[in-house]
């Protein structure tokens, strides 16, 4: 709220600008739970991020809402779990047992196949992807969500002003493009496309067993597996995103590159807002920040470090 964090591994930095317009910034540890060489491994790695992401995030989150308002109380740790509670909470249930639920809808009025047919798990991923479109078109329309994303815009404007070697400032970062290629708008499309992939092979397979003659039953066990699935369809998405923004020389495989990180690059044009000026000035400092890097020029406003 009100800023923005930049992660350079082990650590991140916020930056927030408060009602005062005081830009002010904190360094903080990143935490890690992939800090084994286990949870490194590829294929692994990818839903230990997940986790750390949403933990860090989170955390950051309710610091800059304190940051931002001058006179605010800082968030109790009580507070910080019950929103990480509630933002798995409200995942699970609008992204696994509403389309879920959806699907059955369909089976029922003749639409769609039971449980083990494709057509069940196609109409499950295609409601998840309407429904998270829509859920990012409708919270944009709050003006403090709007916010997040001018500066989620911000971000990537000044790290492309960075990775292309230019003085950077807000007035150059404005001409960059708000769009990156290894953003986290396409982790979350990949995992929505894989999900009516690894569903609709895995879950007739547990189906082959005879769970019970409950049909409630099934579906709650279902539910609960796809709730599992979560792990290996992130793994596999965090692997695929990478893939993506990598660079080559071979033209073809430049191409499939290009090709597969298409459809996260149009969705950031929901996920991400043109960035004001001011924004740009917060987003600038919190690069300036995390790289300490003397050997390129950073132009910055006026600020303050509390830590």
């Amino acid at each position: 709220m009100g800023g923005l964090i930049m992660r350079n591994y082990n650590q991140y930095v916020l930056a927030v600008r408060n009602d005062e317009n005081e830009i002010l910034v904190e360094h903080h540890s990143w935490y890690s739970i992939s800090k084994y060489s286990l949870l490194q491994k590829t294929f692994i790695r990818g839903f230990p991020i997940l986790l750390e992401t949403l933990i860090n995030g989170i955390k950051a989150l309710n610091r800059s809402a304190d940051l931002a308002e001058t006179h605010a109380g800082k968030t109790s740790c009580f507070q910080a779990v019950f929103s990480f509670a509630a933002a798995l909470f409200l995942a699970v249930a609008l992204f696994i047992v509403l389309p879920h639920l959806f699907a059955l809808g369909m089976e029922y009025f003749g639409f769609g196949g039971n449980i083990n047919n494709l057509s069940f798990h196609v109409w499950d991923g295609l409601f998840k992807i309407f429904l998270f479109l829509g859920y990012i078109y409708c919270i944009s329309l709050i003006p403090d969500v709007r916010e997040v994303l001018q500066y989620h815009g911000a971000e990537h404007k000044v790290i492309s002003c960075y990775e292309n070697e230019m003085t950077v400032s807000a007035q150059n970062a404005m001409h960059c493009s708000r769009l990156h290629p290894r953003c986290g708008t396409s982790f979350i499309l990949f995992v929505l496309f894989l999900a009516i992939i690894v569903h609709s092979i895995f879950i007739p397979l547990i189906l082959f067993f005879p769970l019970s003659e409950n049909n409630v039953m099934i579906h709650s066990v279902v539910i609960l597996f796809k709730i599992v699935l979560i792990i290996p369809i992130s793994a596999c998405a965090y692997e695929l995103i990478r893939a993506s923004a990598k660079g080559t020389t071979n033209r073809f495989l430049k191409i499939f590159l290009k090709l597969l990180s298409f459809p996260g690059l149009v969705l950031q044009l929901l996920t991400t807002k043109e960035p004001s000026i001011a924004q740009l000035e917060v987003a600038v400092i919190a690069l300036r920040e995390v790289v300490q890097d003397n050997s390129q020029l950073f132009e910055t406003v006026p600020y303050k470090t509390l830590d």
